[in-house]
């Protein structure tokens, strides 16, 4: 205080009562006060009256004084962990405002007047901690503080909140928390399957029909389609897959992330927001946000030895990853993972129907008889294809300079996935009809034409990358980064032929007997560019802000196939890209939001965020959330939220356009057409061009923490989304044949057609709960119990279908029954996961049980008075391991240990029951719907849960 009082005394010493009332009351840092006092000087606000004169007096006392007594005395120091350094950690007096946060090396400063004081040191994550301090005149004192544990890490969350992390159950928002160690756990092969048995709301199945969509599976959270989902690397946007679902099975007409393509031993932890997100993250985050950690050890590492094989002796898996680290100068970490794997096909076909061979392809049933004798399940492989993968992952940081660390992480994975098409038997594509076939398919003993089966392979390129500097300087908290991101597919059909007429110009035949027997089809990709910038600053213990923007810059390209491809339909399975249809195609847009986060009291907290968007295809949106948690006790806390989203149309959807094999029941495999928004097809079908989905989310729940080892979770949700964008059903000619629809599908030499559209109001509705007790002592070892699960009450269309005045003129409509239960009942109606974990020294064993609730169809084709239902199952999977030394452990997993396998019945609508009783008729649904038995365990839309029965897998990981 003396520095300050003598230099005011020297300017005007009369005016001193008015310097020590303002060093009293007031307290601004010091670059405050010299802007101020620089303002002050030019704008010359110097005055001679009496008045003036003594304000003016006043401002310079106040303004020339406060910095040097405010800043005089300095306490500085580092804030760590037993393990590193924490960024962010708050350094305050307690009981006041004064304050500041640890820069990007944990160092704080923070000025003080002389004098007594007890300083409170808290993150989140670990206990506080509390010191006193006295700093005489003009003393400045370093005290480092090392923080201890204070719940577990594991719960600490940073997904949806642009403010301070905070822990699972103090959050205003359901978070689910998955760490390394528990999706190795699952034993599963992929990162996708392996969440699908740790995350109640979160599902994954292969899809029965394997050509592209055998290269990665629909995933979805909530019930919603992977389209609402938005994938993060931490905290960075990651691309979307190339891959339009376009099969009659759950995810149609959708696209997501490949979330399998991520090494496992790469990631950290996985943080599964369960909430609307758009205000926060911008488009496609209506059911939730999936935030991938990657591990940042710089001192330890790992090679893993895998294998594994089904119980029926396929499906054999090899593998070996190596996931390392090293320190980058003083403070920088650098974590690498390769990860190189091979699965070998298994096959589940069933037992073909003669009967039904028969009346679909009009032959003899003895000469049907006599091939499905030798071959009862018509040479159809269906089950998981035979893939390759290879994949890279790497994360590191290293810092710029005390304020600023530079970072970046990229990954890279190759996939080449083998899958067959339905087998073209010698009575469904005759020798009478395609007399060549005897020499371009003598596949019998003897060399003779017993049918083919067409195989679809396929390469699979990921890329993801991003750079980015973090920096923390005087209480803010700036991150600009740069990602980069593409996913190409690219389709080779081998064993077909092209059976369409096409004469040459010498009138001799183009195709058929002079038909290559291998396609090149083309293939698609997706790319994004992407700039964020992101800035945070605690103005006080109350208030906390974060603001930022974000460039996004995306092209979605269709790669032609070679003209045998797709001329006349192409090969005899699945037809090229015609180049009419290919091409690239760009939109870009440009974003900002601000956050406002406000800690009014110990125990009540609101966020609020506002997020406003522009497309260069479609317009602006704006959107807002608003959370709030209220801490009833230290253990007990309420939360919920409010939001609007809105997720653009994919590129895919807008500008895809192909000719599209299906299947029909009852007539086999047909080809149609799927029309994009933007071409002349949809111009004379009247098509509008497709908008933005809105969504409304509104979340309510509880959590509640009595101490260290327990935790409970518990939230409602309920999600309404308006012009939700579907892929048509097949539209086809009407039996008068006389309407503008039939003109437009006999011009073009269609059977049927398809196409996007914002067709439905939807609504959906739910419970989730996650409860962990950690750490009870059992038999010499600890065990933990964790038990979640996730209701659905309600997801169904809201109002009436929204369709174009051409279909509904021909009594049609884009959305039909089938579509319908893919949309909403194709995943379990109900999912709980019980686990039992135990370790004791070296050993270890893990119990998981995994409930798959009903999930419904309503095949095509199907009696509309009749539905499929898959029953309720409980999958139960045993993992083993022990350590054999202190750095080599041995484990074996036994997923789905009592070979649960899935179930189908038929149901009846009420007034329809008498239809159950009849067995006749009952197999000849059955027929239909799972093309003549072929794909009997699951039909041809779809399951709930592996139809691979039992599995073993074994690990030898070996540190170093």
């Amino acid at each position: 205080m003396l520095c300050g009082l003598k230099m005011t005394y020297l300017i005007y010493f009369k005016h001193f009562k008015y310097i020590f009332f303002i060093n009293i009351l007031l307290k601004i840092n010091k670059k405050t006060h010299l802007a101020l006092f620089e303002i002050f000087l030019s704008k010359k606000l110097f005055t001679k009256t009496l008045l003036m004169k003594r304000i003016s007096t006043l401002f310079l006392a106040l303004l020339f004084a406060l910095p040097f007594t405010l800043d005089a005395q300095t306490l500085t120091g580092t804030i760590s962990s037993a393990e590193e350094t924490l960024i962010g950690a708050n350094v305050s007096v307690a009981g006041t405002s004064v304050g500041t946060v640890t820069d990007i090396d944990g160092n704080y400063s923070l000025g003080l007047d002389a004098g007594s004081y007890t300083i409170e040191v808290t993150y989140t994550g670990y206990a506080s901690q509390n010191f006193n301090v006295t700093l005489a005149d003009g003393e400045t004192k370093a005290m480092d503080i090392l923080l201890s544990e204070g719940i577990n890490l594991s719960d600490v969350v940073v997904t949806g909140t642009r403010s301070a992390p905070r822990s699972a159950t103090d959050t205003p928002l359901p978070i689910d928390v998955v760490s390394a160690d528990e999706l190795i756990s699952t034993g599963q092969n992929s990162f996708d399957k392996a969440l699908t048995y740790k995350v109640p709301s979160f599902n994954s199945v292969n899809t029965p029909v394997n050509d592209a969509t055998a290269i990665l599976d629909p995933f979805e959270i909530r019930n919603m389609g992977p389209s609402r989902t938005l994938i993060l690397i931490n905290g960075k946007r990651k691309n979307t897959s190339a891959l339009l679902y376009t099969q009659t099975s759950p995810g149609r007409g959708e696209t997501g992330a490949d979330i399998s393509a991520i090494p496992q031993g790469a990631v950290e932890r996985v943080e599964i927001l369960r909430d609307g997100a758009s205000a926060q993250y911008g488009s496609d985050a209506i059911a939730g946000v999936m935030n991938i950690i990657l591990k940042k050890d710089a001192n330890n590492g790992s090679v893993t030895f895998t294998g594994g094989l089904t119980s029926e002796g396929d499906g054999e898996t090899y593998g070996v990853a190596i996931n390392n680290g090293s320190k980058l100068g003083k403070s920088g970490f650098i974590n690498y993972t390769v990860d190189l794997s091979k699965r070998e096909v298994s096959n589940r076909p069933g037992t073909v129907s003669a009967e039904g061979e028969a009346g679909d392809f009009g032959a003899p049933i003895a000469e049907v008889q006599a091939f499905l004798d030798d071959f009862p399940d018509a040479g159809n492989i269906n089950g998981n294809p035979e893939t390759t993968a290879a994949k890279f992952a790497v994360n590191l940081g290293v810092d710029i300079n005390e304020n600023a660390e530079l970072y970046a992480n990229a990954a890279y994975v190759y996939k080449k996935v083998n899958s067959f098409a339905n087998y073209r038997t010698p009575y469904w594509r005759t020798e009478a009809d395609f007399p060549y076939l005897a020499d371009f398919f003598p596949n019998g003993p003897n060399g003779e034409y017993i049918g083919y089966v067409p195989t679809f392979d396929a390469d699979l390129n990921d890329y993801n990358g991003t750079i980015g500097v973090r920096s923390a300087k005087n209480g803010w908290i700036s991150d600009a980064s740069f990602t980069v991101g593409g996913n190409t597919q690219t389709y080779l059909v081998r064993d077909s032929h092209n059976r369409n007429f096409t004469l040459n110009p010498d009138g001799t035949n183009k195709y058929r007997e002079n038909s290559p027997l291998i396609f090149d089809v083309g293939g698609t990709n997706f790319r994004h560019v992407v700039g964020n910038i992101d800035v945070t600053r605690r103005l006080s213990d109350v208030v906390g802000i974060g603001f930022g923007s974000e460039f996004r810059s995306e092209t979605f390209t269709v790669i032609e196939g070679s003209e045998a491809s797709y001329e006349d339909g192409g090969p005899d399975s699945f037809a090229g890209n015609d180049p009419r249809n290919s091409g690239s195609f760009n939109r870009y847009n440009f974003g900002g939001y601000f956050d406002l986060a406000l800690d009014l009291s110990d125990a009540f907290f609101v966020n609020g965020t506002v997020r406003y968007e522009n497309y260069s295809d479609f317009g602006s949106k704006a959107v807002w959330k608003v959370s709030t948690r209220y801490k009833v006790s230290e253990a007990f806390t309420l939360r919920g939220s409010a939001s609007t989203g809105f997720r653009a149309p994919n590129l895919h959807q807008i500008f895809t356009q192909k000719a599209q094999f299906s299947f029909i029941p009852g007539q086999g495999i047909q080809v149609g057409g799927l029309v994009n928004n933007v071409s002349r097809e949809a111009r004379l079908l009247g098509l509008d061009p497709l908008k933005p989905e809105e969504s409304t989310n509104i979340t309510v729940g509880l959590g509640y923490k009595p101490n260290y080892n327990f935790s409970l979770t518990v939230d409602y949700y309920n999600i309404s989304v308006d012009d939700r964008v579907i892929l048509s059903s097949e539209i086809g000619s009407t039996p008068a044949g006389n309407t503008a629809l039939d003109q437009v599908l006999a011009e073009n030499n269609l059977s049927d057609l398809s196409f996007f559209v914002n067709a439905l109001d939807t609504k959906t509705s739910g419970l989730d709960f996650v409860a962990n007790y950690r750490n009870i002592a059992l038999g010499g070892g600890n065990l933990g119990v964790a038990l979640s699960g996730n209701w659905t009450i309600e997801n169904e269309r809201d109002g009436e279908v929204k369709n174009p005045a051409i279909v509904e003129a021909a009594g049609q409509s884009v959305s039909n029954a089938t579509q319908e239960a893919l949309f909403f009942t194709s995943r379990p109606e109900y999912k709980a996961i019980l686990g039992l974990n135990w370790k004791a020294d070296k050993f270890g064993v893990s119990l998981n049980n995994t409930l798959f609730g009903p999930t419904t169809f309503r095949q095509q084709g199907l009696d509309p008075g009749i539905f499929t239902e898959f029953e309720t199952k409980i999958v139960t999977d045993l993992a083993l391991s022990y350590q054999l030394s202190e750095k080599i452990t041995v484990a074996a997993n036994i997923n789905n240990l009592f070979n649960v396998l899935p179930e189908w019945t038929f149901k009846a609508d009420r007034g329809s029951e008498n239809l159950l009783n009849d067995a006749a008729f009952l197999q000849n649904q059955s027929n239909l719907i799972t093309f003549n038995q072929r794909y009997s365990q699951m039909t041809y839309d779809g399951y709930h849960f592996s139809q691979l029965g039992t599995i073993f897998n074994f690990t030898l990981n070996v540190q170093f």
